[in-house]
């Protein structure tokens, strides 16, 4: 899909900050920044991601910190609540 596309089908850009221990120092954390368009609330990509991670991946993970904004609201319409006259 399209970006565009995926934001007018309710997607919503989404950052995933991942904390993980690193393989070689687990006493020691180290942060990921993911970002991609996925589904709110459950958000099906990120989890997909996350899956993948701890199948495949040495780190293992800590915590996990998630944060959306629709970019788009279509059949939104938002009117001024002030209006001013020029001359």
């Amino acid at each position: 899909m399209q970006e565009m596309e995926k934001k007018l089908n309710g997607f919503v850009l989404t950052t995933a900050e991942i904390l993980y221990h690193l393989p070689d120092y687990p006493e020691l954390l180290q942060t990921y920044i993911w970002q991609e368009y996925d589904q709110a609330p459950s958000y099906p990509t990120l989890k997909k991601f996350l899956d993948f991670w701890e199948a495949k991946l040495d780190g293992r993970l800590h915590s996990v910190r998630v944060a959306s904004n629709k970019l788009i609201y279509p059949n939104e319409f938002r009117f001024a609540d002030t209006e001013y006259q020029i001359h």
